[in-house]
């Protein structure tokens, strides 16, 4: 596999420089691509870079994942219109090792091959970087002049930001020159790789190899993925979606790919997925000819849930899809987690009931749902819909109006799933 071919059909190409494919074609290559330490997950805003390592790694180079320890206490500017939150360093390490654990899905750090993946983290060649040595060694190399003109930094001084840019985000640029320069001498890292807005700081790095060492050192990024509308791809209302199922479970994780459009789907599926062409291109056709069946959605939702959560996550996630829409689910509620249940019952009606009351084995079906929790208005249309087979407790149907239930029609020991008809769904929760 030739790298850039790759990921030029893919899409995955913004700006390439020149001599790139050259150096690549030359035998094993070493890139490196930075990412932010500042929360312990990752999100899928940052998916594109990692596939481009993982790409990067399955065409026979050598992927470097750059923990940004020592830039990640400044905050980039680019992209930006406010100065971040510094960080301190037991975050940073905490950080880090959650990051390399998610990354280990994508990238081989272990197999001993002479491509395998590592990790390094430019706090460890910056701690101990005096400022007069940084200003004498480093700073001299490059001009105030051609720090100004870089557009990450003409956005923030042109209005964008309401303070101004600050002189520890202005030397940020140098910082990540820097770190391209240290791998250039320690790992022989010749190509940095990133997002379309990192154009400036990588090219800083390959001009500051160029001054200092009289080297040689190459840029490549990606596009920044928007979705059709043009807005920030991974975000919901309720925020990003995150790698970590602590922050987005892998229900709601698949829930956002399958959820893509038509013309996002297919051009996520070349993006996220390790398919081949061939691969890509048959789904395609078969999307054409049946839309409704979403066949490009569901292949996505599948191939980035299991290389992310894995097998098993996305298996619950796809048996948890159907619950809504059911009548054989009640064996899934029952296995599904709490957090699982309860995304899958986002936006339904929720009502509290009283937990000491079901555990007492005295408390009638009829009484729950009118008296308890106000799922029907009246006792009569309670024992109607029950006589007309359409009430449903947990995903079984119910015909005894004055059943009396206990603790065991408790789900994860909390919740109760009533429907009413084909589409009315109420939650009770007990407490």
């Amino acid at each position: 596999m030739d790298f850039v071919e790759e990921l030029q059909w893919r899409g995955m190409i913004h700006t390439i420089m020149p001599g790139t494919e050259e150096e690549l074609k030359k035998g094993m290559a070493t890139a490196y691509l930075g990412i932010d330490p500042t929360a312990d997950s990752l999100h899928i805003g940052h998916l594109c870079g990692v596939m481009m390592l993982r790409h990067f790694q399955r065409c026979g180079h050598k992927p470097l994942a750059l923990i940004g320890g020592a830039t990640g206490m400044i905050g980039d500017p680019s992209g930006k219109s406010a100065e971040r939150n510094l960080l301190d360093e037991t975050t940073l390490r905490h950080n880090q090792e959650a990051i390399k654990a998610q990354l280990a899905h994508f990238l081989d750090f272990d197999s001993g091959a002479p491509n395998q993946a590592e990790m390094v983290n430019n706090y460890d060649w910056m701690k101990g970087y005096s400022f007069l040595d940084f200003s004498r060694e480093i700073g001299k190399h490059i001009t105030v002049n051609y720090m100004m003109a870089k557009e990450s930094v003409q956005k923030r001084l042109n209005g964008e930001a309401r303070d101004g840019l600050s002189f520890t985000e202005f030397t940020y640029q140098l910082l990540q020159g820097y770190d391209f320069l240290h791998l250039y001498e320690t790992k022989n890292c010749r190509l940095q790789l990133g997002g379309s807005d990192q154009w400036g700081n990588i090219t800083t790095g390959s001009e500051l190899i160029r001054r200092k060492l009289g080297g040689e050192a190459f840029a490549l990024t990606c596009p920044l993925i928007t979705k059709a509308d043009g807005g920030k791809f991974g975000k919901t209302e309720s925020g990003n979606i995150w790698l970590d199922a602590r922050y987005t479970s892998p229900y709601k994780f698949y829930q956002f790919w399958l959820n893509v459009g038509d013309a996002e789907a297919e051009k996520y599926i070349k993006i996220f997925t390790s398919l081949t062409k061939e691969e890509i291109e048959n789904i395609v056709a078969e999307h054409n000819e049946d839309p409704g069946r979403r066949p490009l959605q569901k292949r996505l939702a599948e191939e980035v849930t299991v290389m992310v959560h894995g097998r098993e996550a996305y298996e619950t996630a796809v048996e948890a899809s159907k619950i809504l829409f059911s009548n054989q689910a009640s064996e899934t509620l029952r296995k599904i987690d709490e957090d699982t249940l309860l995304a899958v019952m986002e936006g339904v009606e929720r009502h509290e009931v009283s937990r000491d009351s079901i555990m007492s084995g005295e408390v009638k079906l009829v009484d729950l749902l009118t008296d308890m929790a106000p799922v029907f208005s009246s006792k009569g249309e309670m024992r109607k819909m029950t006589q007309q087979g359409a009430l449903s407790v947990n995903k079984e149907k119910e015909s005894d109006p004055y059943k009396v239930i206990d603790g065991s029609i408790l789900l994860n020991d909390k919740y109760i799933l009533v429907q009413r008809g084909k589409k009315n769904y109420s939650l009770l929760i007990a407490k």
